[in-house]
């Protein structure tokens, strides 16, 4: 079983563990591995927030810059004019936490305060050391993710000598500092980085392993979703990586993960919870001696 932790967003107390979590994404972004393009005008993304709110997301992550292997940064105005619009218009519109999805602080900000509720940052401030201080300063919860390199030459050979090492070692440090900067540890979610300067087998290893993780005593997001780890298993393109989206979140909750970042959130909503049933109601109602027991009793 996961281990419970509690999740402090705007005062307010929420409990990781009990159940996955979803976190619904919106990219919008003409680039885009997966979905570039689809939400890339305001309404469409504004529409979108809300399908994804209908489909049960916890969190709604907005990001308005490719971090698609090879992308190349965009300017911070050109960002703010992608994001805000459509923050400041779900949060007329819903009460879903939503996170901004960026490494630059200005762009935090402005989302901060238009109404976003969590900093999810891939560079865990390794862009740009302000947004933690700026985090600290809002109360705000913060993403903590490892990276290797930057989008735009994290793919180009990637090496570890040990990956889970490494990865943790990261995350380690990276607490300390947010904590360092005034950043409650209630306010601090990590993860691995699946797909962000790593071989095809470090992320199996990661997925398989994120056990290993849980003594750094923080809830784990995981971001599974259409990576191209699936794409190189099932030699299928981004759109055609439900199936195996779904099997990659399954087996990150059963290893720890408390939320998964998705596409597909009605899908893989679905499919965690009969894996979570099963998993709390599975258990039988004897153990295997005691059943034998019990049928050596009934022969003559």
């Amino acid at each position: 079983m996961r281990k419970e932790y509690t999740l402090l967003v705007n005062g307010k107390k929420y409990t990781l563990g009990q159940r996955t979590w979803i976190m619904g994404v919106i990219n919008i972004t003409p680039d885009s591995f997966s979905d570039g393009s689809l939400h890339f005008d305001k309404d469409k993304a504004v529409e979108r927030g809300l399908q994804l709110r209908e489909e049960g997301s916890d969190i709604i992550d907005i990001g308005g810059e490719s971090t698609r292997p090879g992308s190349e940064p965009i300017t911070a105005k050109e960002e703010l004019r992608r994001v805000i619009p459509v923050i400041s218009a779900l949060r007329e519109k819903t009460d879903s936490l939503i996170s901004i999805d960026t490494t630059k602080p200005e762009v935090a900000r402005a989302a901060l305060d238009a109404g976003a509720d969590i900093i999810n940052d891939i560079s865990s401030s390794s862009f740009d050391p302000k947004m933690f201080s700026l985090a600290a300063q809002y109360d705000a919860p913060v993403i903590l993710m490892h990276m290797k390199g930057i989008p735009r030459n994290m793919q180009v050979n990637p090496f570890y000598e040990n990956v889970l090492l490494e990865v943790k070692s990261f995350l380690k440090e990276k607490i300390e500092v947010a904590q360092a900067a005034g950043i409650e540890k209630e306010k601090i979610i990590i993860d691995p980085g699946i797909g962000f300067g790593k071989r095809h087998k470090d992320n199996l290893v990661l997925i398989k392993n994120l056990h290993f993780f849980e003594d750094l005593d923080r809830p784990i997001l995981i971001g599974i979703s259409r990576k191209s780890f699936i794409g190189k298993i099932l030699g299928s393109p981004p759109q055609q990586r439900l199936e195996g989206t779904i099997a990659a979140a399954v087996l990150s909750i059963i290893n720890g993960a408390h939320i998964l970042r998705v596409h597909d959130v009605a899908s893989v909503k679905r499919a965690v919870l009969v894996a979570e049933t099963i998993i709390k109601e599975g258990q039988p109602s004897a153990t295997f001696e005691e059943s034998k027991e019990k049928k050596s009793s009934y022969v003559c």
